[in-house]
Formats: structure tokens, sequence, C-alpha cells
């Protein structure tokens, strides 16, 4: 009989199976999971997801075993009804199709299953509040420098703008270079306001599960403990029943060693009577004298009651207890089990999700402060650092700031007298330098070691497309048309021809000549075809600084809905559309420029400008800056939009011959 109080797991799950199929257990190993819809009334059905109906209780089906009817009369030490109110009560399965089962597995399998997960939640809890410290310190600490750098520059322009310090191109570069930290200023800042934002979601992550961590502890210690006690019960309703039996075993010997004494001293005449009488004495227990002991017999009854009342209390205790080890290895245990390495699950990947995200902001913020200091397309994103204070040009400064001093304050007479008669003691002047070449050359003025050239008041640059184009009486502007003409016979097949940016000095020059004389430029002489950089920057130029781009600002969300179509034969309809609608002037540059850069991009082995990168180049460039705000707000716009003018100059390139060119020029 002691043997059968504990029975081994794996029997008492095939014994259910066998002797109970309305419990639905599948088995699992050397456990058994629970199917959805089956309980037990003894311990209260446990549900670790939400989302689902509650399991019916057993008491609903219309088969009841002998077990369920003796564990219904037992009730429990600990309430167990509170507690599922602190656990989600729907479960659509107990292992989901992305749940490792083999690992459930193996902690069925463990003795040590739920310990085990506990200490490895607190692991996981103290690296989640670790990263979310670490986040915090470091988003206090970009704060700081954000904010220190943005006020540093701000009050070092303002300051630099009261006081009397350098103009012209240093002063220029100065402000610059002031910006470019306010910018980068801002981004530590928003840098900061996102690692606060991963601190604080680390933080409740922790948090929430710390809390289903002790709730689904105290679950588990609740139903260990009812186990506990019901296997107690167990053993002491086993100790009565070994003690009543053990009383009800003295006495049935009393009794018959009574018996026996008596039987011998009536039997003492002959020995075969004796023989007789004991056999008779024997075969009816002891009870051949009956009347003569009452007291033992009493006894006897009273015993006997016991030992059947501690037999039915011991058989019950022991069926509990079985149903209840059964329903607790082979349901409970597994979803406390799954209930925790989900939240291991949850810890774990919510940790290792933000110190990606972490790492990916950090490298974004390094990129970002790279690219503001060395910009990849100058042209579009203004220069960088290193190019600005490069630009500083101490000669002119110096030379602006002579003739600017000499004719506010050279009427002052500062000094003595450089003239006078020699009679009282003035020198003659001194000789002027190559005087006979000076007297026979006519005065021009001298702009960076360069003559100037005359202005014919005929500008090109900054002037609208249409007005000069009407001026000159011509179907194209004739710097677009000089300057295309010049790329094409020398830098057609040039590396990197219109992302090299030019000497800033020598497209400045050129600028100058072709707004003020520009039929006095040859740009087949060696002064030009040497860098055709020069060339292409200076036309790009000419393109930004007209008053409104080439794709106009009334069409420019035009353009930029067509471009954000997906379908490409759809896009390439639209876009021509838009085309379409462009005024006269701008629709012959646009042709006649993309032209131009379709024959570039057929010689993309050479200089490996694809019809991508040059769309890239001239995204923005033709189409101008939209809005009538401040920089800042030009610049969100334009960097909102980009990759959309990218994609619209791109398919425009793709389809060049479908929307420019007629049937009757292709076939003549």
């Amino acid at each position: 009989m002691g043997d059968d109080a504990y029975p081994a797991r794996k029997s008492t799950a095939d014994h259910s199976d066998s002797s109970n199929p309305a419990d639905g257990v599948t088995s699992l190993g050397h456990h058994s999971v629970i199917q959805e819809g089956v309980t037990s009334p003894t311990l209260t059905q446990v549900s670790l997801k939400p989302s689902s109906p509650p399991p019916r209780s057993s008491l609903d089906s219309p088969v009841r075993s002998p077990v369920s009817r003796h564990r219904e009369s037992i009730p429990l030490t600990v309430e167990r009804r509170d507690t599922l109110s602190t656990i989600p009560s729907d479960v659509v399965s107990l292992v989901e199709p992305s749940f490792d089962e083999n690992v459930l597995r193996a902690l069925c399998e463990l003795d040590c299953g739920v310990p085990l997960l506990l200490d490895r939640i607190k692991q996981s809890l103290v690296s989640c509040r670790e990263a979310s410290a670490f986040f915090k310190k470091r988003a206090g600490l970009e704060e700081e420098y954000g904010k220190s750098l943005q006020k540093l520059a701000r009050s070092t322009s303002e300051v630099y703008s009261m006081n009397d310090g350098k103009a012209g191109s240093f002063v220029t570069a100065w402000q610059s270079s002031m910006r470019l930290h306010e910018l980068m200023a801002e981004n530590r800042i928003r840098f900061a306001h996102r690692l606060n934002e991963m601190s604080e979601e680390l933080a409740s992550l922790a948090k929430e599960v710390d809390k289903n961590r002790k709730q689904t502890k105290e679950l588990a210690s609740r139903y260990e403990r009812a186990l506990q006690e019901a296997e107690i019960n167990m053993e002491k309703s086993k100790a009565r029943l070994d003690v009543s039996s053990e009383e009800l075993e003295r006495v049935l010997l009393q009794k018959e060693g009574e018996s026996f004494s008596e039987s011998a001293v009536q039997a003492k005449p002959g020995v075969l009577g004796s023989k007789r009488v004991l056999g008779k004495a024997v075969a009816k227990g002891g009870l051949l004298l009956k009347g003569k002991n009452p007291n033992i017999l009493r006894q006897e009854d009273d015993i006997r009651l016991r030992v059947s009342n501690a037999s039915d209390s011991y058989r019950k205790a022991l069926h509990d207890t079985q149903a209840m080890r059964q329903e607790y290895f082979n349901f409970q245990l597994p979803r406390i089990l799954r209930a925790l390495k989900e939240c291991v699950d949850e810890i774990d990947l919510g940790t290792k999700y933000h110190l990606t995200r972490y790492a990916f902001l950090f490298e974004s913020i390094v990129l970002s402060d790279g690219s503001t200091l060395v910009p990849i397309a100058p042209e579009e994103e203004g220069a960088g650092l290193k190019a600005l204070y490069d630009a500083i040009d101490n000669r002119v400064d110096f030379k602006t700031y002579m003739q600017n001093y000499a004719y506010a304050r050279g009427g002052a007479a500062r000094g003595p007298r450089r003239e006078g008669p020699a009679e009282e003691g003035f020198l003659p002047p001194l000789p002027t330098h190559n005087a006979s070449y000076a007297a026979a050359q006519p005065p021009q003025s001298v702009v960076n070691g360069n003559t100037q050239i005359t202005d014919r008041g005929r500008p090109t640059f900054g002037v609208d497309l249409a007005e000069q184009m009407a001026r000159d009486q011509v179907e194209l502007p004739p710097v677009l048309e000089k300057c295309c003409a010049a790329i094409e016979k020398y830098g057609i097949r040039s590396q990197g021809i219109y992302r090299i940016s030019g000497m800033a000095r020598r497209v400045g020059m050129l600028k100058e000549r072709l707004d003020k004389d520009m039929n006095s430029v040859d740009l087949d002489s060696e002064e030009w075809t040497t860098d055709i950089n020069n060339v292409t920057s200076v036309l790009k130029m000419w393109f930004r600084e007209l008053p409104e781009p080439v794709l106009t600002f009334n069409l420019h969300q035009g353009f930029v809905d067509a471009a954000k179509i997906e379908n490409d034969r759809l896009r390439h309809i639209r876009l021509h559309e838009r085309v379409n609608d462009l005024p006269d002037p701008n629709y012959a540059t646009l042709k006649y420029f993309m032209g131009h850069l379709h024959k570039i991009a057929r010689y993309e082995g050479d200089n490996s400008m694809s019809i991508q990168n040059l769309a890239i180049v001239f995204g923005p460039t033709l189409f101008g800056q939209v809005g009538n705000g401040s920089t800042s707000g030009h610049a969100n716009v334009t960097m909102a939009d980009a990759p959309y003018q990218n994609r619209a100059i791109e398919t425009i390139l793709e389809h060049y011959t479908d929307i420019f060119v007629d049937e009757s020029e292709v076939t003549t």
C-alpha cells in the first residue's frame, strides 16, 4: 500500500489517458500538455495569454470519473481564484507556432524549470535596466553638448556681428561655419531625445516583465503549496490507517490467544477431542468463546470501524493527490513555464532591439556630422567646413578693405604732405614703373590677376529665363548652348562629369566674364579646357540662380505627385503631361538640356555618370527651392521632396525620346 502512495509521473499520465478520456491530455515527453477546453475542479484553471475564451470546467463534461467525485469533497486551504485576476485569461493554444516547443519540452523535463526561468528573468532585468540607465546618461551628455554647442554658435555669431571684425570672404565663411555648428547641435539634441525615449521604453519594459514575473512566481508557489498540502494529508491518512491496522492486528492476536487457551483447558480429557475443539475454534475465527469476553469484542468492532474509515479516507486522499499531481505536472506547470519563457523572450528581444536601434542612431548621427562637415554634393547641399575656410581670400579682403578705407577716410589730411613746391623742400614724385607701356595701354582695372571685361549690360545670371530669351531674341539661352557645346566637346568622357566641382576662384571668374560679355569668352581656349569641371560648375550655378527654376514653382507639386506613382508606365505618362504644361521658354530649355544629359549618359562606361547619378545631381537644381519661409523651411521642403525630384528627372531622362523627340525628327 505504501508503494501506491506516490505513483510515477509517466504512469499517472498513462492512467489518466486510459481511465478518463474526457481529460484531454496530450503526451509531452514524460509530462503531458492539457489541451484547450479541459480543466480540473481541484486546481483553478490558469490562462496566461489574452484573447481566448476560458476553458470549460470538467463539471460541463457528461462523463465524470469517481476520482472527480472524491476531489469535489476536499476543500483546499489556499484560495486561488484571486490569483487568476493577475494573469490574462485567454489562450489560443499552449504553444504558439512561433514558440520553441523543444525548449518547453526540456524545461518540463527539469525539476528546476521554474527557478531556472525566474533567475534568468532577473538576469535579463539587470541587463535591461543597465541599458536603460546608459541611454539616459548618454542622452544627458548629448543634450548638454548639443545645447552648449548651439548656444556657443549663436552667441559667437551675434557677438561677431556687433563687433568691428573682418568683412568680405572671412565674415561669409565665419557665419556659415557657425550655421554648420548649429545644425550639428540640433542633430545632437534630436539624438538625445531619441535616447530618452528608448530609456523610458526599456524601463517600462523591465517594470512590466518584473510585475509578470512576480505574479507568475506567486501562482506557481500556490500550486506547489497546494500539492504539498495534499501529499501531507495523504501521508497523515496513510499513517492513521497503519495505526488502526496495527491495533486491529493486536486485538485479533489477543483474541485468538485467549481462544486457544480456553479450548486447551476444555480438551484435556482426550487428545482427539481437544484437536476437534481447536479446529472448530480456528475455523470460527476465534469466536468460539464470544460471550465470555465482551470488552475484546467491542474493542474489535470499534477498531474495525476506524480501520474502515481510515481506509476510505486514505483512498480518497490518494485519488485526490494523484489527480492534483497529474493536473499540476501535465497542465499547470507547462503553462507557467511558457509564461516565464515568454517573459524571458520579451525582455531579451526588447533589449536587443533597442541596442540595435541605438547603434543605428549613433551611426546616423556620426554620418550626419560627417556629411555636414564634408557634403557629398556641395553644389546642392552647400560647402563643407574646410571648403568654407579655404574660400577665405585674404588678399582680396585686404584690397577691398583698403579701397573702402581710402574712400571713406582718404579726404581727411593725415600725415605730412606728399607734393609741394621744390623751393619749400618737397621732392618730385617717383616715376611709375613701366610708365611708357602704361601710357600706351588703355586704363583697365585688375581683379584677381585678370583684366576686367567691359560690361555690355546684358546679364545672364539671376535673370528670368523668359526675360533673357525675349531680350536676346533667341530660342535657347546662349549660355546654355555655349557651355553644353564645350562640355560635350572636351568633357563627355571625363570621369565624374557634373559630379566633381571646379575651383571656386576659377568658377567665379568664368561666371563674371560670361555675365558681362559672353561673346568675348572663348571656352575652347586652354584656360578652360584643361579643367572642364569649371564650366560644368558655372552651368549648374546658372540654373540655381534663376529667379524661377526651369520646372517652375507652380508645377513643382504636380511633378512631385507624378513621381510618387509606383507604376512605371503611369508615372511616365503623368510626367509627360507635366512637361507639356511648362511655358515655352522652360520647355525649350528643358528639352535641350535633357538631350545634352542623354548624350552624357551614353558614355557612362567612360564618365561613370549613369542616368541615376545625373538625376541625383540635377534633381534639386532643376526644381529649385520651394516655399516662402526661411532658409531652414526651404531646406526641409527640399529634403522631403528630394527623392521624388530625383525620380522625376530620372524618369524624364529614361524616356527622353518618347517625351521630347517627335517621329518626324527621328526619321530625319
